[in-house]
């Protein structure tokens, strides 16, 4: 039985770190996966930016309220669920990812948590296990799932790599180039033709 893994940001919506950047106006939180294969030495630099600049959760939920599927991510979404289990694997945390998951009518979604203090300062976060999304689709192919994957970013790469097949998703030129043997689409289209390809 094939079950799809998809990332969520910068394939299903908008990246909300880069959104939050341009909001803030604070150029230095535009720097995401794509830029940064460390997670969490990425986060920790996240926290430290707003910590600097007084902001908390709900500076970054205000807006998260304001961000759209990408265009054609929820047909995307919906078609895939009628030919195939589909999970969301985010490194992103729940405190973000609500009201984007109402949006894309409530997919699966596996992801993080944030610790948050009563001021509603970001003090931590926690992940819910070591390599999320390689330590996830592991985990479904040792329950008898033939995983398929996709993501644009370098926290992505060990999930495509570990499935049985997998392709890059409006990726980064340099990802690409590093990765020739992933396929890499730019539309929607084409990325569900080779989701029903390797069904």
């Amino acid at each position: 039985m094939n079950i799809c893994c998809l990332d969520m940001e910068g394939v299903l919506v908008p990246e909300i770190w880069i959104a939050f950047s341009e909001a803030s106006g604070i150029p230095e939180l535009r720097r995401t996966t794509r830029d940064e294969p460390d997670y969490d030495k990425l986060m920790h630099w996240r926290l430290g930016i707003l910590r600097e600049h007084g902001l908390g959760l709900r500076d970054i939920q205000q807006v998260i309220a304001t961000i759209d599927p990408l265009p054609g991510a929820r047909d995307f979404l919906d078609q895939l669920r009628q030919e195939s289990q589909v999970v969301i694997l985010s490194d992103t945390f729940e405190q973000f990812a609500k009201p984007l998951m109402e949006k894309l009518n409530w997919p699966t979604i596996f992801c993080n948590t944030l610790e948050v203090a009563p001021s509603g300062e970001v003090t931590g976060f926690s992940m819910r296990c070591p390599q999320s999304k390689l330590t996830t689709v592991r985990a479904l192919q040792s329950m008898g799932f033939e995983t398929i994957a996709t993501g644009d970013s370098y926290n992505d790469l060990a999930m495509i790599r570990a499935s049985k097949a997998g392709f890059l998703f409006r990726s980064t030129e340099k990802i690409i180039a590093d990765n020739p043997d992933i396929p890499a689409y730019q539309e929607f289209g084409e990325l569900l033709s080779a989701f029903e390809g390797a069904f």
